[in-house]
């Protein structure tokens, strides 16, 4: 009777399972053709009679004015020397300045000029993948809310292909198969590593992982358990797509684990703008009276400029004892939205804490000159992000001949500042006492030495130049133009 009771109610469900999984298919196929018929109204014919092929960029943040965004205008600039019938396609939630004045801002911060115009779609819903809305469960609230603005984006304008070139990698799916687009992606960062895995396995506290989880076990477990999720899921997205770029070998290690589609994945080096700052004059220092140490990244929580301010002290401090040349430390990057401009108050106030506030510099949204100026002028370029995924700052900060002193992980360590034909490029530090430590042995270095370590570093960029991108991203996007 019991098998009988459980057959009875079994069978029911199955079938009722199976006409909602009908139902499902029937109505994202309608949904489908009801997008492809939308695309045919949206788009029109060009001059010539023919459609143009519309590539699309998904860039909610396109006016930020970091290392991404300069992947993205690069990236846009190659397709349009290489294909006359594309007509490139952004989406973007900057909807406080209009299209003339995001590229005429990538030309003023990235020295790059766009030979076609770029429509852009402007989306009203980007505060669906603004961290400050969800608290907790931020990676899966943030990727949720990019489904919806990719669904915004999707209904304003129907692409051929769509390439997610900041990350939101949960949009593919929605894309591909209800857009029916040959799909892509630029990987700056993995949403969720191996790494972070660890970090909650091993119950670390970091600035996404609070102390109120590494002090109590039963929420690492939960946490633990809501990261493999999450990581699954990613790897589901993440593998729909048609064409994979990863900007260095330590994001293509995780995108590997993660994905598992080596096949259609490749390793493109960031456009690094090195030959604007290979043409500074590589000189002997002259002055040793002032030594300034420059820091280039946006104010963001990872890039973890709290220990630049903290280490500069440090080095402040044991370089007061005896009579040496005064320091400063200039630290220059973007705001994207409120909450950089609240980060940069409180390195602001940490700076006054320590009393360096009249040793450090605050540059925020700076025009590329000047950029080019303070790098020109500096002695030491720092960087502390923690597992950094590429670091093009790193690249600009070699390049201009600066001493590289950047953290001992992720891209920098595996990619960037590595030995040139046997000879050293510049120096990894992990820790405070590191970061002090070094900064006082390179201060201490004779300039005929740092002038050697700038040269060697100068020569290993070239591989990171704008030339050698254009080539490998053309390589990597041709399956989707086919």
């Amino acid at each position: 009777s019991c098998f009988r009771l459980l057959c009875s109610l079994l069978i029911p469900a199955l079938f009722l399972s199976g006409i909602l999984c009908v139902c499902l298919v029937v109505l994202l196929w309608g949904i489908r053709l009801w997008i492809q018929q939308r695309k045919k109204q949206l788009t029109s014919a060009g001059k010539d009679g023919k459609r143009p092929l519309l590539v699309a960029f998904f860039h909610p943040y396109c006016n930020a004015g970091g290392g991404g965004e300069r992947v993205l205008w690069c990236a846009i600039r190659t397709l349009q020397k290489k294909y006359r019938n594309v007509t490139c396609v952004v989406y973007t939630g900057d909807r406080d300045v209009t299209g003339e004045e995001i590229v005429e801002g990538a030309f003023r911060r990235f020295n790059i000029k766009l030979i076609h115009p770029v429509k852009f779609v402007f989306l009203e819903k980007r505060y669906l993948v603004e961290a400050s809305l969800y608290p907790h469960f931020t990676l899966l609230g943030q990727s949720l809310g990019s489904v919806f603005l990719g669904w915004e984006a999707l209904l304003k304008c129907v692409p051929d292909i769509y390439i997610d070139s900041m990350g939101y990698a949960f949009t593919l799916p929605l894309f591909k198969y209800l857009g029916g687009c040959h799909v892509g992606c630029y990987v700056h960062y993995p949403t969720i590593s191996t790494d972070m895995l660890s970090v909650v396995r091993n119950q670390d506290t970091r600035f996404n992982n609070a102390a109120f989880i590494t002090n109590n076990p039963l929420f690492s477990k939960f946490k633990l358990v809501y990261y493999y999720f999450f990581a699954f899921m990613y790897g589901l997205v993440g593998s729909c797509s048609d064409v994979i770029m990863v900007n260095s070998s330590w994001t293509l290690n995780h995108i590997l684990s993660l994905w598992r589609a080596g096949a259609c994945t490749s390793v493109v080096y960031p456009p690094c703008d090195v030959q604007t700052f290979l043409d500074i004059p590589l000189e002997e220092e002259k002055s040793t009276t002032e030594y300034s140490i420059v820091s280039v990244s946006q104010f963001r929580p990872e890039k973890d400029h709290p220990l630049q301010i903290r280490a500069f002290a440090k080095l402040l401090k044991e370089k007061r004892l005896g009579q040496q040349p005064s320091l400063k430390l200039i630290l220059i990057g973007g705001c994207r939205n409120q909450q950089d401009e609240e980060r940069v108050n409180n390195l602001k106030h940490l700076c006054e804490e320590l009393g360096v506030s009249n040793n450090v510099m605050f540059r925020i949204n700076v025009p590329f000159e000047e950029l080019k100026r303070h790098l020109a002028e500096a002695t030491i370029g720092l960087h502390t992000m923690w597992n950094e995924h590429f670091g093009i700052g790193v690249v600009e900060c070699m390049a201009a001949g600066t001493v590289i002193l950047a953290h001992n992980s992720g891209g920098p360590k595996l990619d960037i500042v590595v030995p040139y034909e046997g000879h050293i490029t510049g120096f990894l530090a992990e820790n405070e006492d590191n970061y002090a430590e070094t900064m006082a042995y390179i201060l201490s270095l004779s300039p005929e030495k740092r002038l050697e370590i700038r040269e060697n570093a100068r020569r290993s960029v070239h591989r990171f130049s704008d030339q050698h991108f254009e080539e490998t991203f053309l390589l990597s996007v041709e399956p989707l133009f086919k």
